[in-house]
């Protein structure tokens, strides 16, 4: 049975026995299946839990290239299961909820990205690795926020580029690399949404704490944060620093994972420019545990894809996993 048809008969609002341990059934299935699931650090607790990596962009790539299992469930967003396949076209790639999708990945569609690029023929192309694989498969090097940095500087400073599609992320690089790259104007809806002034008012009612960004948000947030890191290096740098007290602005689903790493400390996630939970990515939380369960169980909804697009994505992310090798870079 087809995905749409399994939609169609209640397939994703389907009852699930209130008695099962859907822990221990997904573990049954991962062995049952020779499954592995890869999760991000903006997923739910529970699903953070029962992942057999937890990791960010950069990190889950690397998974995704080297896991020797049949079939990889992929608990985030859509982007991230079509690298995972397009790393592996011959395992089975699962998504939890088709609907997961990306702001930023949304915010460049390729055709409009294309005459972008062609208005442009000297520019190489930089893509953030938060992108469609039709982005990709227009890109020279894909990146990650872990690595955006190093990959820029080890290209001539006379190289022309183009940094598509994250805007905030390429100006953070911009300004950390002395560099002029042409930007495409794209941002994250969660990422753009801290409010500098409810920020500024919790420091000054938490002066001991530190604020530590996602170099995704806006310049004016960056500006005033203590330390600037992809989802893993906030994590490190909140583990071995010596404060106490932290403001987060990123995705809420980090303070799940970094309260647990270090658990003495409190950690406190930036304001919303609004009165919603707008630091939650709802396209992240659409995969819950109960997807996860009946993803594993009924092997859908599965990515699949066009075999020329896979090959020209694939060519811009082995680069990037070349070059972070060649760096030392791990997720």
């Amino acid at each position: 049975m087809k995905y749409k048809e399994l939609e169609q008969k209640g397939f994703l609002d389907m009852d699930i026995d209130p008695s099962l341990d859907l822990f221990e059934e997904i573990t049954k299935l991962k062995k049952e299946k020779n499954a592995v699931v890869l999760a991000h650090y903006y997923q739910e607790p529970d699903i953070q839990d029962i992942a057999d990596y937890i990791g960010d962009s950069l990190g889950l790539a690397q998974q995704a290239a080297k896991t020797e299992a049949e079939i990889i469930v992929f608990a985030g967003v859509h982007f991230m299961a079509e690298t995972a396949k397009i790393l592996n076209p011959g395992k089975k790639v699962l998504l939890p909820d088709l609907k997961a999708g990306c702001s930023l990945s949304d915010s460049c569609p390729p055709a409009l990205f294309k005459a972008f690029k062609d208005r442009h023929p000297n520019h190489l192309v930089i893509s953030y690795i938060n992108c469609s694989a039709g982005i990709k498969a227009l890109s020279d090097i894909i990146c990650t926020s872990s690595n955006a940095q190093l990959i820029v500087e080890s290209l001539p400073k006379g190289q022309e580029i183009i940094f598509a599609p994250d805007k905030n992320l390429g100006g953070y690089i911009n300004r950390k690399s002395d560099r002029n790259m042409l930007l495409w104007n794209g941002a994250c809806m969660v990422h753009e949404i801290f409010s500098l002034e409810k920020i500024t008012k919790l420091k000054q009612r938490h002066p001991e704490a530190k604020l530590i960004a996602h170099p995704e948000c806006e310049e004016a947030v960056l500006r005033i944060a203590d330390f600037i890191g992809s989802t893993t290096q906030l994590l490190k740098f909140a583990e071995k620093d010596d404060a106490l007290v932290y403001i987060v602005a990123t995705e809420t689903g980090i303070l799940h994972s970094i309260q647990q790493r270090a658990p003495g400390k409190t950690f406190i996630a930036a304001p919303p420019d609004n009165a919603c939970a707008c630091n939650n990515c709802p396209h992240m939380k659409l995969n819950t545990l109960e997807k996860l369960y009946l993803c594993m169980k009924y092997e859908l909804p599965e990515i699949t894809m066009d075999e020329k697009l896979r090959q020209a994505a694939g060519i811009p992310i082995e680069r990037m996993l070349d070059l972070s090798r060649q760096l030392g870079l791990a997720g």
